[in-house]
């Protein structure tokens, strides 16, 4: 193998797809006079929190969703959480129901996530969408994972009968890619931090997608020739810099196609979140 790898471009593919949201959106308006509803919950002052939701409530206005976002104090009880979620459970204005994690530390987050309507759970977190995604069958898709999925279907046309290696088990991405990876057909390995010899598992895949939390922690002699990678992480450097799981300079050497960090899987995340809020949707009012 000689040259470099083919950059996935995130950006464009996540430009592209909140253009074809939009499409549909309008499209919807101008047939029923109703477009689909996004709501996020954020408790607390966490900043990188609040950069989040503003991009999120932005974007969402963009492809001409109703947006709403609910800022409540860093001393909301999990009382009153929950009952604002029963309130956004029994309005059928609202399509999607995201919670921003992480919440504050007298918040029991799973007993939260539980408490969103599976039908508008849009961050594909509640445990009967894990399930029917365990299932093969229709939900709710984590947002990460779906984007990571639809850059490699970008990459490569047919992932059928490929060696794919998650490293990471998160019920957030790890777990949820390993699921949709099966779904393509792909032959899929769960590795972790206690993995034997790491290098070697991850040598051996055609596909590689690092969503450990570990800056650089994949090096470039990891990776197989010709391999695409899917970098989940993102990491803050000392310098202030973002860097992913993966040793890029490295990577880029070997692999066959990339994903930079950043500009590659981040962009996707939210607008996958757009598009489970329009699957969420059509699913709920047909």
């Amino acid at each position: 193998m000689t040259g470099e790898a083919r950059i996935i471009d995130g950006k464009a593919t996540a430009a592209a797809l909140r253009a074809e949201i939009g499409r549909e959106v309008a499209a919807i308006k101008a047939n029923r006079g109703i477009v689909p509803g996004l709501h996020v919950v954020l408790v607390g002052e966490d900043p990188a929190s609040k950069v989040y939701v503003a991009s999120k409530e932005k974007l969402a206005v963009e492809v001409g969703m109703n947006s709403v976002a609910h800022r409540l104090p860093a001393d909301t009880t999990e009382a009153q959480l929950l009952a604002k979620l029963a309130e956004l459970n029994a309005d059928d204005s609202v399509d999607g129901i995201l919670v921003q994690l992480p919440l504050p530390k007298h918040i029991d987050s799973g007993r939260i996530i539980d408490a969103i309507d599976p039908a508008k759970d849009v961050d594909g977190l509640h445990p009967i969408n894990a399930g029917l995604l365990a299932g093969g069958k229709n939900g709710l898709v984590p947002c990460t994972p779906l984007g990571s999925m639809l850059l490699l279907k970008q990459a490569l046309p047919s992932l059928s009968g490929l060696d794919a290696v998650v490293i990471g088990r998160s019920e957030l991405v790890g777990r949820p890619v390993a699921q949709l990876l099966l779904q393509a057909d792909c032959t899929v390995t769960i590795a972790h931090s206690r993995t034997r010899d790491l290098a070697a598992v991850v040598k051996r895949a055609d596909i590689v997608i690092a969503a450990v939390g570990h800056p650089r922690m994949v090096k470039g002699d990891w990776i197989k020739p010709g391999a695409t990678v899917i970098d989940v992480g993102i990491n803050r450097l000392p310098d202030g810099k973002l860097t992913g799981d993966v040793d890029f300079a490295e990577a880029v050497k070997v692999a066959g196609a990339i994903t930079p960090v950043p500009g590659g899987v981040g962009p996707m995340t939210i607008a996958c979140l757009l598009k489970n809020t329009l699957t969420a949707f059509h699913a709920r009012r047909g």
